[in-house]
């Protein structure tokens, strides 16, 4: 079984949110708690700022997608939304990433994810990311999106793409475990472009503050490109890979179910599609499901009378299956549709690429 909290339960901690002298206890046994890791961080930071740490090379332009936060930004369909855009520049991308609670010889959560979302798209799992794009190249890959990457300093990157979950941008403040940010503010620095993720979910007054937020922990120095996107769901996917419409989901009792690192954003699609939420139930970001899990999420639906389970594709490829016991089993698929500055995001893209490729000429 995970230790740790669900996403909801710790994010209510961390925010404030969870009142009384219990949180407020845990809270500064948090605060503590993320001392040693400022300092791990900051020191390591520092050597490769001060060139002291190895950076490597490899030779495809390597395009890194990650965040300043711990999960829920949105980040898989970013990834997916640049994959699609080098293949269509004629591009034979390869995905990078750590392969997070995968087993061995197993693929990710988000690794399956994503052959759904970029069907043939080549994907890499490797804690070692520098082998991991050299074994991609070898099998054909001419550029590499490093999923889950600004953090990952050790390759050489052509271009880092940060997201930032609007409804979130700052991870509650602090460092983790006391906040959800991986790193101090400042390290937006090294970003070369930002994607506002969830902007929807907020006003434009409220982007315009993020934005300003943002370049002031950059001393000011513009990025390269801003997109501002919404996470826009598109059909019910089921395990066996057939699709039906949203509109299924419109009056009908759900039971929900997600594993993620923004539950709460998962229950609003949820309502903003007309589904009655009969329960929802949460679980830690990429948890693996386990027979007693599924037996409880089956007795919970069968309980509520529900007419359908619905989850994210994140967890449906996990249970690979299209039911729960009787009620039959579907996931909100989500892309990434921008709302502003994609034009100039793609522009950056292939800039990057065409840049590399002529240094390799030169």
């Amino acid at each position: 079984m995970d230790m740790l909290p669900d996403a909801e339960t710790f994010k209510r901690l961390v925010d404030g949110s969870s009142r009384g002298l219990g949180p407020s206890s845990a809270r500064l046994a948090l605060a503590v708690a993320s001392l040693p890791y400022a300092a791990a961080v900051t020191i390591r930071n520092g050597a490769y700022d001060l060139g002291l740490a190895s950076i490597h090379a490899v030779d495809a332009p390597v395009i890194a997608v990650g965040n300043l936060t711990l999960g829920g930004t949105g980040k898989t369909p970013l990834v997916a939304w640049v994959a699609r855009l080098l293949a269509a520049g004629g591009r034979h991308p390869a995905v990078v990433s750590r392969g997070y609670k995968a087993t061995p010889g197993e693929m990710s959560d988000e690794a399956l994810e994503l052959c759904c979302l970029v069907p043939g798209l080549q994907h890499v799992a490797n804690r070692d990311r520098v082998a991991g794009s050299v074994a991609a190249i070898a099998h054909g890959a001419d550029a590499i999106v490093l999923d889950d990457g600004f953090q990952h300093r050790r390759l050489r990157r052509d271009l880092d793409i940060v997201a930032v979950d609007a409804t979130d941008p700052y991870g509650s403040g602090h460092l983790f475990p006391r906040g959800l940010l991986r790193e101090p503010l400042g390290g937006i620095a090294r970003a070369d472009a930002v994607v506002l993720t969830r902007a929807s979910a907020i006003p434009a007054d409220r982007r315009d503050a993020i934005r300003r937020t943002l370049l002031a922990a950059r001393g000011q120095r513009p990025f390269a490109a801003w997109m501002e996107a919404e996470h826009r769901p598109t059909s019910l996917r089921r395990a066996s890979g057939s699709v039906r419409p949203l509109d299924d989901l419109a009056g009908r009792r759900v039971v929900a179910f997600a594993g993620i690192g923004n539950p709460a954003a998962f229950r609003t699609t949820l309502t903003s599609l007309g589904a009655t939420i009969a329960a929802f139930v949460s679980y830690p970001d990429h948890h693996a499901y386990s027979p007693a899990d599924r037996e409880h999420l089956e007795h919970l639906a069968q309980r509520e009378s529900a007419d359908v389970a619905v989850t994210t594709l994140k967890d449906l490829v996990k249970l690979d299956s299209d039911s729960l016991g009787a009620v039959p089993l579907a996931a909100v698929e989500i892309a990434m549709a921008p709302l502003c500055g994609g034009d100039e995001l793609a522009a950056l893209v292939a800039a990057t690429v065409s840049r590399h490729d002529r240094s390799r000429q030169a």
